[in-house]
């Protein structure tokens, strides 16, 4: 028989793990702090309280709506967790994190805290995946039990890796998104097909460009060959104002593009004009 598993939270995420974990042939025991919610779920044991639905399987998983909120559920059940594995895929930063493994460790349990890359659609499909981080111990024992709701892929010991990743591939996506909506804001200035400049003109361009990533990358890892920047931050920045002034000039809000201008001007200023992206990247760590 496959591994017992607990589903705490049963919102669209929660009710997505629940409904894989039952069609991959898992035991799944379920509870929701609002009686009755996703009625259509089928194959689940509903527990009446947290300390009985945690108390009936090894391997736990909770899903709520933020940090508090988990905090606030599993209290009443802190003595059930003894011996058993808790999942976190609760959306939260890496201090969140590190904070329940603390007070899960205190209970007795390994912890696993987790990243889900996908939206609840994409649960149980081949493109999901969800980044883990905490007890290597429970990852090998679980791994299997875990592709069940999507592919698992282990970051690290520390906790907070899996939450850091999460958010920063999160920053990554909405720094694209708001470009993407400043492009399209420009375009629909003139009247321009926002489906034909999105499909011909601005998916290919983006593609292109994230061919670029791997070798900035490299270059803040193992630093940048001498006059290796094909487009230097200096040529950048001088070519960043015609983008705001074109933008006030079409009556768009520069307020998504400013800062990058800021931070290429800031670059330039401080020595780092003939050097790539990567120097921009030294700059934001502003604790170091």
């Amino acid at each position: 028989m496959k591994t017992p598993v607990t589903v705490l939270g049963l919102g669209a995420m929660g009710t997505a793990l629940a409904q894989a974990f039952v069609t991959a042939g898992h035991p799944t025991t379920v509870w929701n702090r609002t009686p009755g919610r996703a009625p259509d779920l089928t194959g689940v044991t509903r527990a009446r309280t947290v300390a009985d639905a945690v108390a009936v399987s090894p391997l736990i998983v909770v899903c709520l709506l933020d940090d508090a909120s988990v905090q606030e559920a599993l209290a009443p059940a802190a003595t059930e967790f003894s011996g058993r594995t808790l999942v976190n895929l609760t959306n939260g930063t890496p201090a969140h994190a590190r904070r329940a493994a603390d007070w899960a460790i205190q209970q007795g349990a390994d912890y696993l805290d987790g990243g889900i890359m996908a939206v609840p659609a994409m649960i149980g499909g081949p493109h999901a995946f969800i980044l883990y981080s905490g007890s290597s111990a429970a990852f090998e024992r679980h791994q299997a039990d875990l592709a069940a709701p999507a592919r698992p892929q282990y970051v690290g010991s520390d906790p907070g890796l899996a939450a850091l990743q999460d958010l920063a591939l999160l920053t990554g996506m909405y720094g694209m998104f708001g470009g993407a909506a400043h492009a399209l804001a420009l375009t629909s200035s003139e009247k321009i097909s926002p489906t034909e400049f999105t499909e011909q003109l601005l998916v290919p361009w983006l593609t292109a460009m994230l061919a670029t990533l791997p070798a900035i990358a490299k270059d803040l890892e193992y630093g940048a060959e001498p006059g290796a920047a094909g487009s230097n931050l200096e040529m950048q920045s001088t070519a960043f104002v015609n983008l705001l002034d074109a933008s006030r000039d079409q009556g768009v809000d520069p307020a998504l593009l400013a800062p990058m201008g800021d931070l290429l001007a800031r670059a330039v200023r401080e020595g780092h004009g003939d050097e790539d992206l990567a120097a921009v990247v030294r700059l934001l760590r502003t604790a170091e």
